[in-house]
Formats: structure tokens, sequence, C-alpha cells
């Protein structure tokens, strides 16, 4: 990685939730890293907390928890269904307003005479 990368896949998005449980694995110098990246970017305050809290606990000698950063709850995969939109479900065409559409602008009606009475 380097140091204008975050150890974590995606961080930028993620969730302060999903941040909290994500920075579990990190060792020491990954959290550093991250303070780093946080602080030099968005330095949000309570993301900030967090991260400083996690480095003094690892600090401390709480040791990074398993998992992978691959798992990544926040982003879930395509429905499973599928989509119920296709040809069969479109609405059916429509004419254009009275009033018209860029495309096709309004036309007189009948024997109406712009400026005549």
């Amino acid at each position: 990685m380097s140091e204008n990368t975050p150890p974590i896949e995606g961080y930028e998005g993620l969730p302060i939730a999903s941040l909290q449980h994500r920075v579990r694995s990190l060792d020491e110098e990954q959290m550093r890293q991250l303070i780093g990246y946080e602080e030099e970017h968005a330095k949000r305050v309570g993301v900030l907390e967090i991260l400083r809290n996690r480095l003094r606990e690892l600090e401390a000698g709480a040791e990074p928890s398993g998992g992978s950063q691959r798992f990544q709850p926040e982003r879930p995969g395509p429905p499973a269904g599928g989509s119920p939109v296709g040809e069969a479900t479109a609405a059916p065409q429509a004419s254009p307003p009275p009033h018209g559409v860029p495309a096709q602008p309004a036309k007189p009606k009948g024997d109406y005479q712009p400026g005549g009475q």
C-alpha cells in the first residue's frame, strides 16, 4: 500500500459502524497509516477518535482480530430474483403533452391564427 492509499478497500465510503469493526483486523503500523491518511484528507473528528482509540488498544497489548477485509457486509450483492422490468411490464407509449416537448414543439390547434382576432 502506498502512503496515499488506506489499508481498507473502500475506506472513504464506509459507514462509521462498519469502519469500527473493520479496523479491528489491522496492526499498529496499518492503524498509524490509516490515521495519517484520515488526517491528510477528511479529518473527521469521530473517525479519528475511533482510529486513535484502536491504536491505543493495540499499543496496550491488544492483538488484531482474525477476519478478512474482503468481507464487506455494507456492500450487498445483486438481488437474487432479478428485475421484473421488461418489455411485458413497460408502460405504453404516450403522446407528447399539448404544450410540446423540446424535441417536438407545440403546434397551434384548429383554425387559431397567432396575433389574429
